[in-house]
């Protein structure tokens, strides 16, 4: 047989190649675009995700930007801005250095970058294909920073896009890598949400590492950190971190390791402190842990690994020494609190218990009269205010209140004897949205709110609910805003006016907002004038829109005339009308049909459930008890994550208390 001849590969086949070695799946795009913005000094990152990433995978942030000069060669192979001689590899400090991830997106993907730098005027659009710029660079509105859009990946490569796993799969370890980059950057806000939905990770800016791992591993996690810290002039070493005391562990480890603030896996690392809390844990269970180390850069190897996932470093086995000593000198510390049960011994009966003695001393006819004095039946019946010496009447009803309300006044219709025909809309955007709704309900809560009887208000954002036996602390706010957010939606296209007593200028309205420090506005975003004028132009290009779906009447001459009414005998606190306004002009995603009501609804939904400290506390508890509740007993679909996110908490269980008065 004849030798095969060696011939020199298509310059597209090797770009290819080396392509799907360092982008493997829709997480390691995202990771190295993760980090290009983090090494732009970016401190907010919006990731959105369609399709697992496959579709569509865009990231923007509030970084330095790309100069426009620069654009033609970002996505050609070994172009970086953070390396220049192959010595600079020993002290490298930035995440990025080979200039290899872009190019490596545009080869399997379509790829367009949208980018603007604080000294140029405008942002600059380019779109790229096998590392080559795609068509003119072209000038476009745009904030500082940089929005880069992945599409279509693999679209080349069928194999590997075969080979993958189901989009929700896909989905879930772009969220392991985001929750690993926002924990070990709490000063950076992070939001991941799926194209179309609410996020599914949102981190505060300026927050703690604490914070984070709280927010998105869950308070139970939050609560049992124990924080790790020690540094070693000799091995020329930097530990910090958490590990979970002895108390809890989980079926499934986390383990989050940074080296010089990359992302990294350790093996030799994570199996020295398995074998620490193997001997606290039970058999099949691990702790959640946290670590950074940072190490003289003169002793790393980082370029080991294409995907830059391992490291090689000096002094590892003293290094590993050094952080398993800290690990189990920070357990010992924590294992004075740790909580024992005693086992009964082989055959030994188990011991009785109260409840059920209680339940065979007390007759049928008994109980069934104690569970009657426990359960509220009316919420008519005694109420908190009457301990703090309030009436829980407002003045004879929502209209006395109303005119309250300072300048400018909202007048809702008068209500009308023959009851309005509901439209039915056929748009398949609201029923996707509609059905989202329905799908996330959880049906527990649903029977708890359904069931609900009002005990009390607390404050603006706090009242005691009364389920059964049971009493719940429950938060006013996070509840409004799901609850506009699901009348907006099912009520599309059947609002009736709430009338502004005089019109008000968008403009003005706009500069008001723009002066609020929540609006995040700094001189580098522009000339307030000009930003101002862009949201009225927006919402008055809008209008008809506004007008048709929603009754929200917005003149040609840029005067707001009229809002819709979500919630019957409810007034929105037109304090937070600026904001509203702004807004809608700059968080509402207009160009997608679906987005655009889901993120218009969102913003709604907001602006309806927030209560100014201005509104005086007669309305606003009159308002809470008599309008906001019985419609979120009625109306109401609670989302799975309610749950977990703290707005429904159980404070007492009453059949609990009375046995513990009884003792007393």
């Amino acid at each position: 047989m004849d030798p095969g001849v060696i011939r020199k590969l298509d310059q597209v086949v090797v770009n290819r190649i080396a392509a799907g070695e360092i982008i493997q799946r829709p997480a390691n795009a995202l990771k190295e675009m993760m980090e290009n913005s983090l090494d732009a000094k970016a401190t907010s990152i919006q990731i959105t995700v369609k399709a697992g990433g496959l579709r569509s995978l865009q990231i923007q942030d509030n970084g330095t930007g790309i100069r426009r000069e620069d654009l033609e060669i970002v996505c050609e192979r070994f172009t970086t801005s953070k390396l220049q001689a192959f010595e600079d590899l020993s002290s490298i400090s930035t995440y990025g250095f080979r200039g290899e991830a872009l190019a490596s997106i545009s080869h399997v993907a379509h790829l367009t970058i949208v980018t603007k730098t604080k000294s140029e005027k405008c942002a600059y659009k380019a779109s790229y294909e096998d590392g080559k710029l795609k068509g003119d660079i072209k000038p476009i509105a745009g904030n500082q920073g940089t929005q880069i859009t992945v599409e279509e990946l693999f679209y080349n490569v069928p194999m590997r896009k075969q080979a993958l796993k189901t989009p929700n799969e896909e989905f879930q370890r772009i969220s392991d890598v985001v929750s690993k980059y926002a924990v070990h950057n709490p000063q950076v806000c992070f939001i991941l949400k799926k194209f179309g939905e609410s996020a599914s990770i949102r981190t505060p800016p300026k927050s703690t590492t604490a914070n984070n791992i709280s927010t998105i591993y869950g308070a139970a996690i939050g609560k049992a950190l124990i924080p790790i810290e020690v540094k070693d002039d000799v091995l020329q070493l930097s530990v910090d971190g958490y590990v979970t005391n002895v108390n809890f562990s989980l079926k499934k480890g986390i383990c989050l390791m940074f080296i010089n603030h990359r992302a990294v896996e350790c093996s030799a690392l994570k199996k020295a402190i398995d074998a620490i809390y193997s001997v606290y844990l039970p058999k099949g269970s691990a702790p959640f842990v946290y670590l950074s180390l940072e190490l003289n850069p003169h002793n790393v190897d980082v370029n080991v690994h294409p995907t830059k996932h391992e490291v090689h470093f000096l002094h590892e086995e003293e290094i590993i020494e050094k952080v398993k000593l800290l690990v189990e000198r920070a357990l010992l510390g924590g294992n004075a609190a740790r909580a024992y049960t005693q086992a009964l011994l082989p055959g030994a009966s188990q011991p009785p218990d109260s409840s059920k003695l209680n339940e065979t001393l007390q007759g049928g006819e008994e109980k069934s009269r104690l569970d009657y004095k426990y359960v509220r039946t009316s919420h008519s019946e005694q109420k908190l205010e009457k301990f703090f010496g309030m009436s829980s009447q407002a003045n004879g009803g929502s209209q006395d209140v109303s005119e309250e309300v300072k300048e400018p006044k909202l007048t809702q219709p008068s209500p009308s004897r023959k009851k309005k025909v509901k439209k039915e809309t056929r748009l398949t955007s609201i029923h996707n949205l509609r059905q989202r709704v329905e799908a996330d309900c959880d049906e527990n809560l649903r029977k708890i709110f359904r069931e609900l009887t009002f005990v009390g208000t607390i404050d603006r954002d706090q009242v005691l609910i009364q389920y059964d036996t049971k009493m719940f602390l429950a938060a006013t706010q996070k509840l409004a805003a799901e609850l506009f957010y699901q009348l907006t939606v099912f009520n599309f296209g059947n609002f009736d006016r709430l009338t502004l007593s005089e019109p008000l200028e968008l403009r003005r309205l706009a500069l008001q907002a723009l002066a609020d420090p929540e609006s995040g506005y700094t001189e580098e975003d522009g000339p307030v004038d000009e930003l101002a004028d862009r949201i009225v132009e927006i919402l008055v290009e809008k209008s008809p829109l506004l007008r048709e779906y929603y009754n929200l009447s917005i003149r040609k001459d840029g005067f707001l005339e009229s809002l819709p009414i979500v919630l019957e005998n409810y007034i929105p606190s037109v304090v937070f009308l600026p904001m509203y306004i702004l807004r809608l002009a700059t968080e509402v995603e207009w160009d997608e049909e679906e987005e655009c009501f889901h993120t218009f609804s969102r913003e709604t939904a907001t602006f309806f459930s927030r209560i100014a400290l201005t509104k005086p506390e007669k309305e606003y508890r009159w308002e809470i008890e008599h309008v906001i509740y019985p419609a979120i007993r009625t109306h109401l679909m609670p989302p799975k994550e309610f749950s977990k996110n703290g707005c429904l908490l159980q404070v007492a269980n009453l059949p609990e208390l009375y046995r513990v008065f009884e003792r007393c």
